[in-house]
């Protein structure tokens, strides 16, 4: 499947019964409009994002749509009991996850919980497979940790990633990231592109399903485009040059920076671009080495508005750096 060039993201939102049904029209309008990307994780809005996107899918060709989610963080159900409840009810009583094992209060990435939220994604997305399983900002283990100890935490994932794969419940996996790509090397969450292959393939050699990376970009946190944080065979490299160095695919986040940007913006920052949203997206969307501008869309007047970037011929590289420095 040739994938969209923006994906529809699904990460804001009350968790209530309107945000549902916003997430859940977006994803058809998407769907109907051409778009064929869909981001969630299993702690958006605690799990519903994910079942709004298995209504939407239903009677849809699996074939059609490209789905990735995220396992880290504790979702905490989705405020129907208290936290302490729903972890003892939902975790440790069944003997899924220790309170023990849980890194920073609020983050876990060892095989059995990784597992068991793969399972509850695949239940609420209503799918057998998922195309990409993400751990959910590795980096938040890292300061706890220390590196050593992280990266003997990442290979244990990863392991557990390559199982889920090889029983046909993921086709391939990545890291999605906010801080750990972009931090210069030396700082405390600092993740080494270059270290986390080193580390799937002492896993699984060189066949390893470890294929993509998920990082913030926008024209206001450029770094992945712009900032050379990731030492990478001898060089010091932009994450978006060491994910194309590798062979890895990138799924970009925060394209609009939440629309924060978009006040600061014109509305004709690119040509065929109308409104300013369309812009930023078509910033994101044609740096290189980006497969897919994540955008979220949580109200079909977003999809209609940002769905015109589809047709539109990727910027040249020398534009966007202009707009950047």
């Amino acid at each position: 499947m040739e994938l969209t060039r923006i994906g529809l993201g699904t990460y804001l939102g009350a968790p209530d019964a309107a945000a549902d049904a916003g997430y859940e029209a977006s994803a058809r309008a998407f769907a109907e409009g051409g778009g064929n990307v869909f981001d969630t994780a299993a702690n958006y809005r605690g799990g519903r994002s994910e079942r709004a996107l298995g209504r939407a899918f239903a009677g849809r060709a699996r074939e059609g749509f490209f789905v990735s989610t995220k396992a880290g963080y504790l979702p905490m159900g989705d405020g129907g009991e208290s936290p302490r409840n729903w972890f003892q009810r939902v975790l440790a009583g069944p003997g899924i996850l220790d309170a023990a094992e849980v890194v920073d209060g609020c983050h876990a990435l060892t095989p059995r919980y990784l597992a068991h939220q793969l399972g509850v994604s695949l239940e609420a997305l209503g799918v057998a497979r998922v195309d990409l399983f993400h751990l959910h900002n590795p980096e938040q283990q890292l300061p706890a940790l220390g590196r050593p100890a992280f990266r003997e935490t990442i290979r244990k994932a990863f392991g557990a990633c390559e199982d889920l794969a090889a029983r046909g419940l993921l086709a391939e996996y990545g890291c999605a990231t906010w801080n750990g790509l972009r931090a210069a090397p030396g700082a405390p969450d600092h993740l080494s592109l270059e270290e986390l292959l080193e580390d799937a393939e002492a896993v699984a050699g060189p066949g390893h399903r470890f294929r993509w990376v998920q990082l913030p970009l926008n024209l206001a946190m450029p770094e992945a485009f712009t900032a050379a944080t990731q030492p990478f065979g001898g060089r010091l490299l932009t994450p978006l040059e060491a994910a194309r160095a590798a062979g890895l695919r990138v799924q970009v986040s925060a394209s609009l920076m939440q629309a924060r940007i978009l006040p600061r913006l014109p509305a004709t920052l690119f040509p065929g671009c109308a409104t300013a949203s369309q812009g930023a997206l078509q910033f994101a969307s044609s740096c290189p080495g980006v497969t897919t501008a994540l955008c979220g869309m949580g109200r079909t007047a977003h999809v209609a508005e940002n769905l015109p970037v589809l047709a539109l011929p990727r910027a040249r590289e020398e534009d966007l750096r202009a707009l950047v420095g």
